[in-house]
């Protein structure tokens, strides 16, 4: 057994060389909840894919099984995979596969079984099946995992052919092929996990033997227990000396002015006789722990002096408290000199300030305090040879003074006629006492007369009615104590809205503005209710004052499309940001070894490394990505993280992107680091192409021609266009042709068949796959060499193919006529040559004038 007793000190009872304490230790009960999940009916077609999920609560965890029709399943087969996350994956679903499913999950203590679900397969028969593109219907989840543990990332996928399934990482980083394999069809499993699993994994899926792909990603975080990089070490120290140990503490260890933690180091100043003692270094997390011990003894000289006496404080103002005391009693003559130690008297881990002063005097002045705060205070006496005890405490309140700070308004409107003011009560320490009274001020943008209201401390809101429509108000508020107003702040300005009866959105609801470091504010909004339907949002803002102490004023309303609506304002401090010209420490570096990496159309793996400089604050990153050529600033993207990567995801395929970090630590900000460049991958055509045509220009012979998909970046490679006669389409033949794009989108259908009717169909298709099929065209030939049939029927108008029909039978018709009124005119002009040479020039006139008018009538 292992005792430890502790008196005027640590003291080890039974071994002096003790290193190791017991880890705790946590008993439970094994249990098993109902079904959270529980499996739903399916209908899916002959050949596809079919999953069922299931999930319980259990401890120990569960381990689960599959019914079909009360029968077990096999755990894995070539077709069925149950995952431990209690996934049933069915490949190439048979007739036979038909029936209900039971979800069972068992531990050591209980069995549940879940409601059954019915699974439903359609028989496609012998026709043929449709070309699908790869789609994912089960990706990879987020996942977090204890060491050692071993975790599953499902990946389901459907098409036609069967998609293939691989796996790979965003960070090009090899998979571990000791730990990981494929469970079914597509699952990786992950063995003993280690930090080295960590990252981003992507699944893919293709279609074989093209390029046609889909891609689903996950996050694995591996999680491990806390190890001790640099260990205590026990330390000897005089009287009133420091001490400084390394490592994490319990927080047993009761945290004040003179006992601090500084990055995990354990600083005591001011040592006293009761800090001599045995300190337990201890590091945990939700994985473990870890444990070291070290000693610190506290050498005491035996020829020291006695604390001062009766110490007593008196306050002077807001920000000073005199301090009086009396000469020790023992040894006072060797007093060199006296250290005064004070602190705020509430809260925790407050700071501990010291002012050595000369042995000549017994009292002192303390005169940067904060106003209203209660203080505590100690003295030390010091001699050659050492420091006496510390002497008794006394407390001491500093008087009020006028608030530092004006509160931040926030302003909406609900009516033409009215603006609603909100403000957030002052901290303490900008209130610098108890708030008794706002006041609040507001005069239009013409108009010089100043309207106020006063309210009372527990008011936070104030709603000005009776304002005048599209009208600029300004507004100010200022708070008092009771010593008196601070400075008003300045004004805000706040446009009512217009008089009409288009009903425009209300004001979005606003939250408080939050300043995430020196150079970047969040804003926080919630739709307001309403039957308007809004398009976007438009943010305005604007800084006043110097950038280390400036006001940021942010302006927020809705759009839709029958006007903007009313807007909400709100104002915010920024907070004390360091100047770099004054701040004595460098500006530090940015980023290095910047880098991009792309595995699919709308995202964007960044990375980077951390700058050699030290900082004692926590690190954060801010990743910006900008398109290329912006010239709308709401598609810039930024990215808050601790990490030194992100993944950018909701990009627009095809577009180049400009990526930039900078760091944040210590209330400065780095420059941004050095650009890097990358384009998104093409996206697969998600629409077929337009105006599909299809037009006979001679026997056998038919010119289709189309135009490109109406689609923002697409890169189209080639275009697929499938024909085949109407008997060959119902027997499930299609003729293939490939158009690769050059400068025109027209190919010739040739060696037609006369009599038949011909259908058309085309889609578009890029290194990321195939997109969809037009709507089918149809071509109708007639029997014969010179018949032209029936013109096309184009699905993207309706009234084309009526259009396209009367031009061809007008086409037949004038040809008639030409060929008839030739025949004719021929004719006449052969009558009156024999006339003129038979019988004179008046009967010629007579009869021509005969021939001009049946020319005219009939032709």
């Amino acid at each position: 057994a292992i005792r430890w007793l502790r008196e005027n000190g640590v003291r080890l009872a039974e071994s002096q060389r003790l290193q190791f304490l017991s880890n705790e230790t946590t008993a439970s009960f094994a249990d098993i909840s109902p079904f959270v999940v529980q499996p739903v009916p399916l209908e899916v077609t002959e050949g596809s894919v079919a999953r069922f999920t299931c999930q319980v609560t259990s401890n120990p965890p569960a381990t689960i099984t599959w019914e079909l029709d009360q029968s077990t399943l096999p755990l894995e087969t070539d077709r069925i995979t149950v995952l431990p996350n209690g996934a049933l994956q069915i490949q190439n679903v048979q007739l036979e596969d038909a029936g209900k499913y039971r979800c069972v999950a068992t531990n050591i203590g209980n069995r549940v079984k879940s409601r059954k679900a019915t699974l439903s397969v359609i028989n496609q028969g012998s026709a043929p099946k449709p070309r699908q593109r790869p789609r994912i219907i089960a990706g990879p989840q987020n996942m977090t995992a204890s060491l050692h543990y071993t975790v599953v990332l499902e990946c389901v996928a459907t098409g036609n052919p069967r998609p293939i399934i691989s796996w790979s990482r965003a960070d090009s980083k090899p998979i571990d092929v000791f730990n990981a394999r494929v469970l079914g069809s597509g699952n990786l499993v992950i063995s003993d996990v280690k930090p080295q699993h960590s990252g981003v994994y992507l699944c893919r899926a293709t279609t074989p033997r093209t390029c046609n792909y889909t891609i689903a990603t996950a996050n694995l975080t591996v999680l491990e227990p806390p190890s001790l990089v640099e260990r205590p070490e026990s330390q000897t120290r005089p009287r009133a000396g420091t001490a400084r140990s390394c490592a994490r503490l319990r927080e047993e260890v009761h945290l004040n002015g003179r006992i601090k933690m500084y990055n995990s180091k354990l600083v005591i100043t001011q040592i006293t006789t009761e800090d001599d003692a045995i300190y337990q270094c201890v590091a945990e997390n939700e994985q473990g722990s870890a444990l070291s011990l070290a000693r610190l003894i506290v050498v005491m000289s035996e020829d020291r002096p006695s604390a001062p006496r009766n110490i007593h404080a008196e306050t002077i103002s807001s920000s000073a408290i005199l301090l009086a005391w009396e000469r020790p009693i023992y040894n006072a003559d060797k007093v060199i000199a006296y250290s005064v130690h004070y602190m705020k008297a509430e809260g925790l881990n407050n700071e501990e300030y010291q002012v050595v002063i000369g042995n000549d005097t017994t009292s002192y002045i303390i005169d940067d305090l904060e106003p209203a705060w209660n203080y505590s205070f100690y003295m030390v006496a010091y001699m050659p040879m050492g420091a006496s005890r510390m002497s008794d405490q006394v407390c001491q309140h500093t008087l009020e003074d006028v608030p530092l700070r004006t509160p931040e308004l926030s302003l909406t409107s609900h009516s033409p006629t009215d603006i609603q003011v909100l403000w957030q009560p002052l901290p303490t320490k900008l209130s610098r006492g108890h708030i008794w009274a706002y006041r609040l001020s507001y005069r239009t943008a013409a108009d010089a007369t100043v309207l106020s209201v006063e309210l009372a401390q527990n008011n936070t809101q104030y709603l000005l009615g009776d304002l005048q429509p599209d009208t600029v108000y300004l507004l100010r508020i200022s708070a008092a104590t009771r010593v008196g107003w601070c400075e008003p702040s300045s004004w805000t300005s706040h446009r009512t809205p217009k008089t009409s009866s288009i009903k425009v959105p209300p004001a979005p609801l606003l939250q408080q503005l939050e300043p995430l470091n020196c150079t970047s504010i969040l804003v926080r909004w919630q739709p307001s209710p309403g039957s308007v339907v809004v398009q976007g949002y438009r943010l305005c803002y604007h800084e006043e004052g110097q950038p280390e102490h400036g006001i940021v004023k942010v302006k927020l309303l809705a759009l839709s499309l029958v006007g903007d609506g009313y807007q909400a304002d709100q104002t915010l401090s920024t907070p004390g940001c360091v100047s770099i010209r004054d701040h004595p420490v460098a500006q530090p570096p940015s980023p290095d070894h910047v880098s991009a990496v792309v595995n699919s159309s709308s995202a964007v793996y960044l990375r980077w490394s951390r700058p050699a400089f030290a900082s004692r604050k926590v690190v954060s990153y801010t990743a910006r990505c900008t398109p290329v050529g912006l010239m709308n600033v709401s598609a810039i993207r930024y990215i808050q993280t601790t990490n030194q990567n992100v993944v950018i995801q909701g990009l627009e395929p095809n577009t180049r992107y400009e990526l930039v970090v900078r760091l944040h630590a210590d209330q400065l900000s780095s420059p941004w680091s050095s650009v890097v460049h990358q384009r998104t991958l093409p996206a697969a055509p998600s629409r077929p192409p337009e105006g599909v045509r299809v037009s006979l220009i001679e026997d056998g012979t038919a010119l289709v021609s189309w135009r490109e998909p109406e689609e923002n970046n697409l890169a189209v490679t080639h275009y697929t266009i499938l024909y085949a006669s109407q008997r060959a389409w119902l027997a499930g033949h299609w003729q293939i042709m490939q158009r690769r794009v050059r400068s025109n989108t027209m190919v010739l259908l040739e060696r037609l068949e006369p009599g038949n009717v011909y259908l058309v169909k085309i889609s578009a298709s890029n290194l990321m796959g195939d997109g969809p099929f037009s709507t089918t065209v149809e071509l109708a030939l007639g029997p014969g060499p010179r018949h032209r049939g029936k013109s096309p029927r184009h699905s993207d108008s309706g009234s084309s193919s009526d259009t396209s029909g009367y031009y061809y039978h007008m086409d037949q018709k004038s040809m008639t006529g030409l060929m008839v009124g030739v025949c004719i005119t021929l004719a006449c002009i052969a009558i009156c040559a024999l006339i003129l040479i038979n019988k004179g020039r008046s009967r010629y006139i007579s009869i021509l004038i005969f021939f001009i008018y049946f020319e005219n009538t009939f032709i």
